[in-house]
């Protein structure tokens, strides 16, 4: 499934969580995930409203400290400790440290704060107990909803001003402009005004969304409001749909992989001939070394995986335990294919297996397969290159063609 957030009337993190509720069987698991985490002791309240004629979610958090905030220092240990699925907990720490890293570019030696309120950025910031409830709300229901791809839309650039505790400062807020930089999180302008896209929901869509239109049939749409803004604020939208598995006017097939890359200076030849059986015996698609030039001279190389979607997390975790990096990067590329089948021709030598590549009712080409050649090859005592030969002359024979 693929998930396609409109961002033009702004995110909130609540709001989004709101959308995301639609899904069908995703509730249990977030008041799972919710009681698990110490200092979120809150009930989510959900309603259904039609808002200008629209029916929407209305997500409201209820609870004695919901408005309480804490250092994101504090909620790292928080979630260290909780009893979450451990995917659930990497989502959520991920967005921590995203946050905290922005902030310690916009301020170095400054305390790794965020204050949700508005999206304004005070030189000391905190996350409310409401804005971490929606974030591990998010994070449980990615765990479970199956969702390929989610992509989000251009970000609303607005304009005007908030007071902080450091004076006037410009909108977008500091700390959500350095988070979406490090991105390729697109923008456009617009004619609002106010605060759109707050810190924490810049974090999440940084971690998360692929800032792209993706090619995808569209089956559901759904809509989020948060029940802690103003009245009148526009609800969240979120696409649903699947994605488009055959270009009609060529005839090739379209599908999603994970690409993880990683940089290794400290792991000798014989220990990345090992790395890319165990790789390929756990799953992978392709495993490619490259050579490469890192800092201080050293030479080192670029490893590469491919695999299905749904081994990216586990392949990453791999690599992590049992290479010397200390990080990964994850992400989901859109593959165009030519089919492909094998086929038995008659040669010389007997029946042989061939490789027929083509687009749609096209034949584009057929090749020898190297496997059979190479066993033809032993069983007649025979160079591979005069098998080889044979096989091209019969498929000549059979498709006018190499």
């Amino acid at each position: 499934m693929i998930a396609y957030v409109d961002c033009s009337a702004g995110v909130t993190v609540p709001g989004l969580l709101a959308a995301l509720l639609h899904l069908d069987s995703v509730l249990l698991p977030v008041d799972q995930a919710l009681a698990a985490v110490k200092l979120l002791p809150v009930d989510i309240h959900i309603e259904e409203v039609t808002f200008r004629g629209i029916l929407s979610k209305r997500l409201a958090f209820n609870g004695p400290t919901i408005s309480a905030a804490h250092a994101v220092d504090v909620w790292r240990k928080v979630i260290e400790s909780a009893g979450l699925k451990e995917s659930v907990k990497v989502a959520v720490l991920s967005c921590l440290t995203c946050l905290s890293e922005a902030q310690k570019s916009l301020s170095p030696g400054t305390p790794s704060l965020v204050t949700e309120v508005s999206g304004s950025q005070p030189s000391t910031l905190s996350l409310t107990v409401r804005d971490m409830a929606a974030l591990v709300g998010i994070a449980a229901v990615l765990n479970v909803a199956h969702i390929a791809q989610f992509s989000a839309s251009a970000l609303p650039l607005t304009s005007g001003s908030v007071q902080t505790a450091d004076g006037i400062q410009s909108i977008p807020a500091p700390i959500t402009l350095e988070i979406l930089r490090r991105t390729r999180a697109l923008w456009m302008n617009s004619s609002l005004t106010g605060e759109l896209i707050t810190p924490l929901a810049a974090a999440l869509l940084a971690t998360f969304a692929r800032f792209d239109v993706p090619a995808f049939v569209m089956e559901r749409v759904v809509y989020g409001i948060d029940a802690s803004l103003p009245e009148g604020c526009a609800p969240l939208r979120i696409c649903f749909g699947e994605s488009q598995t055959v270009i009609p006017a060529t005839g090739a097939d379209i599908d999603w992989v994970t690409v993880i890359e990683s940089h290794l200076d400290t792991m000798t030849g014989e220990l990345l001939g090992g790395l890319m059986e165990r790789l390929l015996t756990a799953g992978a698609l392709d495993v490619t070394y490259t050579p490469i030039q890192m800092k201080k001279n050293r030479p080192a190389t670029l490893l590469t995986v491919i695999c299905p979607l749904k081994l990216g997390e586990q392949l990453s975790l791999l690599l992590l335990r049992e290479t010397t990096t200390l990080g990964v990067r994850i992400q989901q590329i859109q593959r165009l294919k030519a089919q492909r089948e094998q086929i038995s021709i008659e040669t010389p030598l007997g029946a042989m297996l061939v490789k027929v590549k083509r687009l749609g009712e096209q034949v584009v080409s057929v090749a020898p397969e190297y496997e059979e050649c190479q066993r033809i090859a032993k069983a007649h005592a025979l160079p591979l290159a005069d098998v080889y030969e044979a096989a091209r002359a019969a498929i000549r024979m059979v498709y006018n063609r190499e």
